[in-house]
């Protein structure tokens, strides 16, 4: 079966990370996986895609407007390889595959990584007037099934397939996390807080930075590192300069690998306003970091508060100063939590078990 992926850009991303992780797992004597994307300056995971299998075409579009002129070409595409299912993922990918939907009827499928309440007004309409010229939607969390039930009422199938992490490939080393210390210039005995994360408003790394300096003030050993980068990166450095937290806080940029500076975090921190299911935080999970996170959308079904990690509401993302001032003075407490975070996600959310359903879903609808 010949499955054609749809996705704006292949940057690392939760959504683009998974697409590669998830072909590591797929069945690949019953399914071939082709790859479309648009942004060609996002592109860092195409050489993963590239060398687990997958064969990936850009078909180069600057904005969105331009992303739906591409139609016609992934028309002719999906003509070409005879193409039996397109997987398509965030919103203007799901315009462009409904509309490929409704000339070729191929079988399409969306998965929806956010809830509806957090899209632009404009993406909120057209979701509503496309979203059931399609065949089937794959929701990553229950909230987030939740959410399309309520502003959308579908009429199609939505299907919940919790997001999943490979806990064989992130795994904790703790060699190769020394050796990333020694790097970033991090003390041996240093706690180092951490977080994984595209740039948006979203992730609020401002509160993220205001949570930290309080943190600091405390406990001058302490240090942080945000990894990533985004249309804030500019906004967050100068904030981050302003608050006189740059020698406190470390920002390496986008790094494609991120294994060796989740090996080096004891603590992954989250300040985040909503989430779908975040990938970069089942990787943490993976890692054996302990974790300290807001419980915004599908974070709640993924941590169990004082389980699994510890969370607080959203709108109460000062108190998470707490369970990080709780961990710190307790050192040894960090790596119990990091081992109960790990068997959560080996336990119950396995990208083994997220593959084997999608792969029934993919024959399901190709009938």
């Amino acid at each position: 079966m010949k499955v054609l992926h749809i996705i704006k850009s292949l940057g690392r991303g939760g959504a683009e990370m998974l697409l590669q992780e998830t072909l590591l797992q797929h069945n690949k004597n019953d399914f071939e996986f082709h790859y479309i994307y648009f942004l060609p300056w996002k592109n860092q995971m195409v050489a993963g895609i590239e060398n687990a299998g997958g064969r990936v075409i850009n078909l180069s579009a600057k904005d969105n407007i331009r992303i739906m002129l591409k139609a016609e070409q992934i028309i002719k595409y999906i003509r070409q390889h005879n193409i039996d299912v397109v997987h398509c993922h965030l919103p203007w990918a799901g315009f462009v595959g409904r509309y490929i939907f409704s000339r070729t009827k191929v079988p399409v499928l969306y998965t929806e990584h956010n809830k509806q309440e957090r899209y632009h007004n404009i993406t909120k309409v057209l979701n509503k007037i496309s979203f059931n010229k399609q065949t089937a939607v794959i929701a990553v969390s229950n909230d987030v099934a939740e959410s399309i039930e309520k502003n959308i009422h579908p009429s199609i199938p939505v299907h919940t397939i919790l997001n999943g992490v490979n806990v064989e490939h992130f795994k904790k080393d703790v060699e190769s996390g020394w050796e990333m210390r020694k790097q970033l210039g991090i003390a041996e005995n240093t706690i180092l807080i951490g977080t994984i994360a595209v740039f948006r408003f979203q992730k609020r790394l401002k509160e993220w930075i205001l949570l930290m300096k309080e943190v600091c003030r405390k406990f001058p050993d302490v240090m942080g590192c945000m990894v990533g980068d985004g249309i804030l990166n500019p906004e967050i450095r100068q904030f981050l300069k302003e608050q006189d937290m740059e020698s406190k806080i470390l920002m390496p940029g986008l790094q494609t690998n991120v294994l060796p500076y989740l090996s080096a975090m004891d603590i992954y921190l989250m300040t985040s306003e909503f989430e779908g299911l975040p990938i970069a935080l089942l990787e943490a999970m993976s890692m054996e970091c302990a974790i300290v996170t807001t419980n915004a959308g599908g974070i709640k079904e993924l941590i169990r508060n004082k389980e699994d990690g510890f969370t607080m509401p959203v709108s109460e993302w000062k108190e998470l100063y707490q369970p990080l001032s709780n961990l710190i003075n307790n050192p040894s407490e960090i790596k119990i939590w990091g081992a109960k975070a790990r068997r959560r996600v080996e336990e119950s959310f396995s990208i083994k078990t997220m593959v084997a359903q999608t792969e029934k879903l993919y024959r399901q609808v190709k009938g």
